[in-house]
């Protein structure tokens, strides 16, 4: 696997903590920032290339941080994974509705966020390759 970076959005030091581990043992960067503000200025600085966010955080929710994100021509195309706690069907379609790739439920199995974050990657990297230069 070629050098990967990603940035985990989430004000939860111990599932932050757990993921960031388990994605630095595979090979993977991790950044981290721990609300959204923080994110949406990290994702600018970093360009990762993917993100993990949670809904619920102190400032402004993952879906406006979502939309922030997706706002930024570089990171338009950065697939966003939503990891929340929040598992109602209104809460999954406003993470899809605000750009989010994927939505995975807390508490998640280790290997369904890493088969999610190199399914979303090679997505993304598929669809850049085909896009007209």
């Amino acid at each position: 696997m070629p050098a990967r970076s990603i940035l985990i959005i989430d004000d939860e030091p111990r599932i932050t903590a757990a993921l960031m581990t388990r994605l630095e043992s595979v090979g993977y960067t991790v950044y981290h920032a721990i609300n959204g503000m923080a994110g949406v200025e990290a994702a600018a600085l970093h360009e990762p290339d993917a993100i993990v966010l949670d809904i619920r955080m102190p400032d402004i929710d993952g879906f406006e941080t979502c939309k922030r994100i997706k706002r930024m021509p570089r990171l338009a195309n950065t697939p966003i994974i939503f990891l929340s706690a929040n598992v109602q069907d209104t809460d999954r379609h406003r993470a899809i509705a605000s750009g989010g790739a994927l939505f995975i439920s807390k508490p998640y199995e280790a290997a369904d966020i890493l088969g999610a974050i190199e399914s979303v990657i090679e997505s993304a990297r598929v669809v850049s390759e085909e896009a007209p230069q």
